[in-house]
Formats: C-alpha cells, sequence, structure tokens
C-alpha cells in the first residue's frame, strides 16, 4: 500500500485545521469562515510545516462551488430567475463595468498596460459564488425577493466571466500580450482564428444550447431518474442519484457547452426543483457540500503569502477599496435608481463586496497570457482574502446604516400597518393580512391577534399543525420565511409574519406578549433554542411546545424553557406499539415510550 497519499492529507489537515480554528472562532463570537481562511493559510506554502497540495485543495473546494450551486438550484425555477432580469441583468453588466473602471485606473497608477488593467478590473468585479450564498443562506435571505436579486445577479456575472474568459485569449495578442497556443481539449477553448464576434457567437450559442438542452431534455430525465430511483426503496442508491446528477450536469455543462460547473450545477438544481423529491434532494447533498464548501475557504488561505501586506501594502489596501468600497457604492445606487427599498440595496451592496473563485481563474490565465504581472496576481489574492474576512463585518455595518440612510432618504422606519380582514381576535376567526403593496422593507408589521398561538415553520409538521389549529378554529399566525409558502398561506387566509423567528423584530411582530402559545414545527433545535429563550423573555407564562429528533434535543430545548417537547421518532415508536398491543403506550409498553403529564 502506497505511503504517499497527498489526497487524503490534504482533506485531513483542511477539514481538521478547519474544525478547530473554525470552533475558536465560533467561541470568540467571529464568523467560523475566519477560523477556516487561517487553516488554509497554515497550511498553505507561505507558512513552515506542513504544505498541503494546492492543486487536490483547489479540486476539492471546487466540488464544493457545484453542490453549493445545485443547492440554490434546489430552491429556485425558471420563473422565479425570470422575475428579477430587470435588475439582475443590467444591474450586474454595470457593476462589472465600474469595477472594472476603478481596476483600470488603479492599474494605470501601478504603471501597468491597459490589458493588464481590463484582467485586473475584471477580477476585481465578481463575488464569490459560496461566500455570497453562505451569506445569504446564514440569514435565511434565499428564497427571499432579496436572495432571489443577489443569485440572479451572481448568474449573470458568472456568465460574464465564462464570455471574458474565452475572449481574452482571442484578444491576447491586441492588449500586448502573449496569443494562447491553440488547445481543443474543452470546448471553452475556442480558437483564436474564429475572429472577435465568431467566438462571441458561438459562447452565446454554446449557453444557449445548453439551456435549450436542460430545459427540453433535462426537464424530462433528471425527475424521471430521482423518481425511479426513489421507488427502488434504496435510500444508498437516491443519495447516488442526487450527487451523480449535480455533479454529472456541471461537468458535462462545462466540457460540453464551455459553461462554468457552478452554472451547469444551478441549472441542474433548478430542473430539479419540479420534483416533488426535491426537498429530499437538498437533504441528502447537505452534508457533502458543507465540508466542500470547508475546503473551498482553506483553499483559498492557501493562496495567501500573509508577507506581501508589507511589500504592497498601499496596493492592497487600493484594491480592497475598490472591491469593498467601489463595488458597493456602485451595487447600492444602482438598485435604489430601479426603486428598490434602501434594505435591498443595501443588501445586494453587503453581499457583493468581496471576490473569490472567478477572480482566481482570471488571475491565473492573465498571467499564463503575459497580460497581468505577478504582482497583480498577489494583489488579487490578498484582496480576495482581506475582503471574505471582512465581509460579515459588512452585513453588520450596513444593519446600521440602515435607519439612519432611511431617515436621510425620507422614508420612515415602520411600514405600513397591516390591515386585518374581519375580527382577528375572536375565537373561530382565522386572522389574514392584506400584502402591502410595493417593495416594502423593514421590520414587518406588528400581529392584531392576541390569545392566539405562534406556529414556527410551516412545512411537513407545521403544515398539519396549522390545518388542525384551523379546524378546531383557534387563533393563529405563522412565522415563515419561504416566499411561496408565505403566498399559498396568504391564499387560504392565515396570517402570516414573513422572516426568522430568531431575528428579534419578526419575532416581535407576532405580538408573543399576547399570545398564550408557541408552537415550533421547525427541525433545527439550536435554531428552536434561541426561539424559546426570546419568547421566555417577552413572555414568561406562554406555553412552549417543540419538537425533537433525539433525547439530547429534548433535554436541550427543555433547558431553555419549552414545556413540551415531542420527540417524532419516540411517537412513531408510540404509534406502533398501540396498533401492535392494542392499547394506548401511554399506559402500556415500556417506560420510555410512556408520556409524563405536562404543564398546560
Amino acid at each position: 500500500m502506497p505511503h504517499d497519499t497527498p489526497l487524503i492529507a490534504t482533506i485531513v489537515a483542511g477539514l481538521g485545521l478547519a474544525f478547530i480554528f473554525g470552533a475558536l472562532a465560533n467561541r470568540f463570537r467571529i464568523p467560523p469562515l475566519v477560523g477556516y481562511l487561517v487553516a488554509g493559510v497554515l497550511v498553505g506554502p507561505n507558512t513552515p510545516g506542513f504544505v498541503a497540495d494546492a492543486s487536490l485543495a483547489n479540486e476539492l473546494a471546487e466540488i464544493g462551488v457545484i453542490l453549493l450551486m445545485f443547492g440554490v438550484g434546489l430552491h429556485f425555477s425558471l420563473k422565479d430567475l425570470l422575475s428579477v432580469r430587470a435588475i439582475a441583468v443590467p444591474g450586474a453588466i454595470v457593476q462589472i463595468g465600474l469595477a472594472t473602471l476603478l481596476g483600470v485606473g488603479l492599474a494605470w497608477l501601478l504603471g501597468w498596460s491597459l490589458g493588464a488593467g481590463l484582467v485586473f478590473g475584471l477580477a476585481l468585479s465578481v463575488a464569490s459564488t459560496v461566500v455570497l450564498l453562505r451569506a445569504m443562506q446564514e440569514r435565511r435571505l434565499i428564497e427571499t425577493e432579496r436572495g432571489r436579486i443577489a443569485v440572479g445577479w451572481l448568474i449573470v456575472e458568472d456568465l460574464a466571466m465564462v464570455l471574458a474568459l474565452v475572449l481574452l485569449p482571442a484578444l491576447a495578442g491586441v492588449l500586448g500580450g502573449q496569443p494562447q497556443v491553440e488547445d481543443h481539449a474543452s470546448l471553452l477553448s475556442l480558437p483564436a482564428s474564429y475572429g472577435l464576434w465568431g467566438v462571441v457567437g458561438a459562447t452565446f450559442a454554446k449557453v444557449a444550447a445548453f439551456v435549450v438542452v436542460m430545459l427540453v431534455v433535462g426537464r424530462r430525465v433528471i425527475p424521471w431518474i430521482l423518481h425511479y430511483v426513489a421507488h427502488t426503496g434504496s435510500r444508498e442508491l437516491f443519495r447516488l442519484s442526487v450527487l451523480a446528477i449535480a455533479l454529472g450536469v456541471a461537468f458535462g455543462a462545462a466540457k460540453l457547452f464551455g459553461v462554468s460547473l457552478a452554472l451547469g450545477a444551478f441549472f441542474a438544481g433548478m430542473i430539479m426543483s419540479e420534483s416533488e423529491l426535491s426537498h429530499r434532494a437538498a437533504e441528502e447533498s447537505l452534508p457533502l457540500r458543507d465540508a466542500f464548501s470547508v475546503l473551498f475557504f482553506v483553499s483559498v488561505g492557501m493562496l495567501f503569502d500573509p508577507f506581501s501586506l508589507i511589500s504592497n501594502g498601499l496596493p492592497i489596501v487600493a484594491t480592497l477599496a475598490i472591491i469593498v468600497i467601489g463595488k458597493s457604492i456602485a451595487a447600492f445606487v444602482i438598485v435604489v435608481a430601479f426603486r428598490y427599498p434602501i434594505a435591498t440595496a443595501l443588501m445586494i451592496s453587503a453581499s457583493l463586496a468581496q471576490i473569490g473563485e472567478f477572480s482566481f481563474i482570471l488571475a491565473d490565465l492573465g498571467v499564463g497570457l503575459k497580460l497581468l504581472p505577478e504582482q497583480g496576481r498577489d494583489l488579487i489574492l490578498a484582496g480576495a482574502i482581506l475582503s471574505i474576512l471582512l465581509n460579515p463585518l459588512m452585513f453588520l455595518l450596513v444593519d446600521w446604516m440602515k435607519p439612519w440612510l432611511e431617515k436621510r432618504a425620507g422614508k420612515t422606519a415602520t411600514p405600513e400597518e397591516a390591515k386585518p380582514i374581519g375580527p382577528a381576535t375572536e375565537p373561530g376567526q382565522v386572522a389574514s393580512v392584506q400584502a402591502t403593496p410595493g417593495k416594502e422593507d423593514g421590520p414587518p408589521p406588528r400581529t392584531a391577534l392576541a390569545g392566539h398561538s405562534i406556529l414556527i415553520g410551516y412545512g411537513r409538521v407545521g403544515s398539519l399543525v396549522g390545518a388542525a389549529l384551523k379546524e378546531a378554529a383557534l387563533p393563529f399566525l405563522v412565522i415563515e420565511d419561504a416566499d411561496k409558502t408565505l403566498a399559498k398561506l396568504r391564499d387560504d387566509g392565515v396570517e402570516t409574519v414573513a422572516g426568522n423567528a430568531a431575528n428579534a423584530d419578526v419575532f416581535a411582530a407576532a405580538n408573543p406578549e399576547g399570545a398564550k402559545r408557541l408552537i415550533l414545527a421547525i427541525p433545527n433545535a439550536f435554531e428552536a433554542g434561541q426561539v424559546v429563550l426570546r419568547a421566555r423573555a417577552a413572555n414568561p407564562a406562554i406555553n412552549v411546545v417543540a419538537r425533537a429528533h433525539s433525547d439530547a434535543e429534548v433535554e436541550h430545548l427543555k433547558g431553555l424553557g419549552a414545556d413540551t417537547v415531542i420527540m417524532g421518532e419516540r411517537e412513531i415508536a408510540r404509534g406502533i406499539v398501540e396498533v401492535v398491543i392494542g392499547r394506548t403506550a401511554d399506559s402500556a409498553g415500556p417506560p420510555s415510550l410512556r408520556v409524563d403529564p405536562q404543564p398546560a
């Protein structure tokens, strides 16, 4: 058995150190991704000690990008994507242009050529897929209008960079670089003999062909494969089919159509989202997606040379200013110009204030074509690392700036009060709220309900609980963050509060002080625990009912103040015992299945 195992060593060192430093960062209330980046620096070639294989780390990180974009696609539909095209397409194009001009200006000050400035500016204009999506997911914004705008913006940037990657080799000679030797190993590499417009036309034709194939063939084949595998009853095969589709479509899109791996994976997920099994597919891909996205940050950290902060101090500061300040201001102005709320503009600005994987690819290509000097690549790498480190602070900054900017804009921070339809607080009535027209942001309106139940989450469990409450004519409202679910609830006449219940403003809108009961139907016990603490602080007398999947989660939630915690597996066992023995499990069966009286 060979003792040289660079792949295993890279994975073990990357994940092991990422866990250690991520846990330390979390302990000091710093985003874990800072720890992941530090882990990458420690196993990189610019620090003493063990050096991981950078090429292997980059390929593993690419798998993380694929799975992350695939997961985002599972929450999207073609209709969702087209709904934001009016701002995503022109907004991304204008922002790329402005950021590129700023990059060209800095390159001119450094004495570089125009070609070097173009490559440098393009590299600074495109945001990292992983960083943006993780920021959206942490704030549970993916399925909101702001999340759709950000993802649509990201897709346009992705397509623009694909076009840049095929145009640069064809234009290298004109821009003062070295033309690339023709290589037909991939359809992404188009010969310069096609001419400028030939290359552009061929690129758009291949992208269009990929979209057509996915919409015509993929829309039929991918759901059919999922349903066929699901009917075999093998969870292992189902998980394998999900991963094979995500990775296979992404790889095929890159090799056959010249589309980026990330874009191919996004379309695979978007097509799969039309299947009834899409939620299960998302669950099966989640563990691998998280692990490989961590390796992405480790691979980025490996590229960073800490000593460059000394040798290139001022140019790095200027580069970082373009990424964090220049791009943010450009994005903010563009979104506000399209008459979107200030909160949306700030969120888009913060999410785009970083660069990542496409920037590295452009930098490497520019150096290979003799367009970009080595110093340019170093500045791009340093700018990427520092902007990723600062990105969580950008979100904190925009939260602080939002009230001030809204006040300066002459806009009140409190939105129009929602008007319940009918006697919402009377027993037997299920309140509904008229939708406020327009694209209003800010804290949600406070409900007029009192003596009601607050239902957190409306998935498979929450929808059954909600139906029972409605049938029993008990007043209740639902806190949910999925736009599609919210729309259906409003159509059914159920009052809703949009957002994450762990957010103070969102939870306050449900009037916990006047509520009788809090029902936590979400499966995440840690997030549920935060809501329990918030509910107890607002109303010590509120009755809290939660769900759990293990004894440890039951103890965790009860320790935080939940009155009743229902463990799903125990309820299933109780039902089976009742059927088999013919008596209720409350009075029969093993002690572990008996129910102790709970306070009302």
